[in-house]
């Protein structure tokens, strides 16, 4: 069983980006009509937290199993729980799916393929990772990539090209979730799938539907949302949130980081393909043009090497 453990990885990883990049014109589609971005992000978060709850009360023996090495959070880890759901979900989220709502799908998902180029630079500052040429390289080229991007953006009569304000939210998305890796990577590793995405999406439900509940009452015409707008939504809550988050992290657990970077090229290439046919997003040369240039980046700074990876090299001489 042992042996099937990385095709199962590479597999689950596989999935769970696809899944996210079919999540981005179908989101895009639903949040044009009926729904808008604070409603659904308010569905993303309350959805996602309900679905874990409730899996974690199916599997409660799993977790009481004296076979598993995963502690019981404490009160303070509880409390950790909430620092990172701030950035793993609350930021993340937020910029993503109000992002989304405003660019085009292509645009947002040629971004969201930008995090290990922040992940790198924090890691710097955070985490102490020695910098190369070929991380300093990699951040050169992928940042030339999104401000191609972003001056596709401007110069666009209309958000099927893009829109410089989606693109920026999204980029920010993409900072948050880096943000969250640096800082909270090592305490969430700690404690096993269920656990971590129950406590995490619970906060981030307690710290945005108070400011969101009031607009989704008085601003929403409940009645005039059509139902492929609720499958939509539906297939962003339980695949998009749920059956994706526990996918990459299950992913997560067996690949190298360097590996899981390489499937963020899955999700661009599903969610330019679906936005091409539905029509919801059209894609220019110079959108290629930057899709080459974050891709080029990001292989660049996912293929140096680590302060790991140089303490071992010296280790061997």
């Amino acid at each position: 069983m042992d042996s099937k453990k990385p095709l199962y990885a590479h597999l689950s990883m596989f999935f769970a980006c696809a899944i996210w990049g079919l999540m981005s014109p179908l989101g895009k589609d639903a949040m044009t009509h009926g729904l808008d971005g604070i409603t659904m992000v308010s569905f993303r978060v309350g959805g996602g937290a309900i679905l874990f709850w409730l899996l974690s009360l199916l599997l409660k023996h799993h977790h009481s199993s004296p076979t598993t090495h995963h502690p019981s959070p404490n009160l303070r880890d509880k409390f950790l729980f909430a620092a990172a759901a701030v950035f793993g979900l609350v930021c993340n989220q937020c910029c993503f799916t109000i992002g989304l709502s405003i660019t085009s799908p292509v645009n947002a998902s040629i971004v969201t393929t930008s995090m290990p180029i922040f992940a790198m630079i924090l890691s710097f500052f955070i985490l102490r990772e020695p910098l190369t040429f070929k991380k300093v390289g990699g951040v050169f080229v992928g940042c030339a990539g999104a401000v191609t991007l972003i001056l596709t953006s401007v110069t666009a009569a209309n958000s099927k090209v893009g829109d410089i304000r989606g693109d920026l939210l999204v980029l920010g998305a993409q900072l948050s979730y880096a943000l969250f890796l640096s800082l909270f990577n090592k305490f969430v590793r700690r404690f096993d799938i269920i656990t971590v995405n129950k406590w995490m999406f619970l906060w981030a439900t307690i710290m945005i539907w108070p400011f969101t509940i009031w607009h989704m009452i008085s601003d929403i015409q409940w009645a005039m949302v059509p139902a492929q707008t609720w499958l939509e939504t539906a297939y962003v809550i339980v695949f998009g949130t749920f059956i994706g988050y526990i996918l990459v992290i299950n992913a997560q657990k067996v690949l190298r980081p360097t590996v899981v970077s390489i499937y963020n090229y899955v999700q661009p290439a599903v969610a330019v393909s679906v936005s091409l046919l539905t029509g919801i997003g059209v894609f220019k040369w110079s959108q290629g043009l930057a899709v080459m240039l974050v891709f080029a980046g990001v292989w660049l700074v996912t293929k140096s090497k680590s302060r790991r990876d140089m303490e071992l090299e010296k280790v061997k001489k």
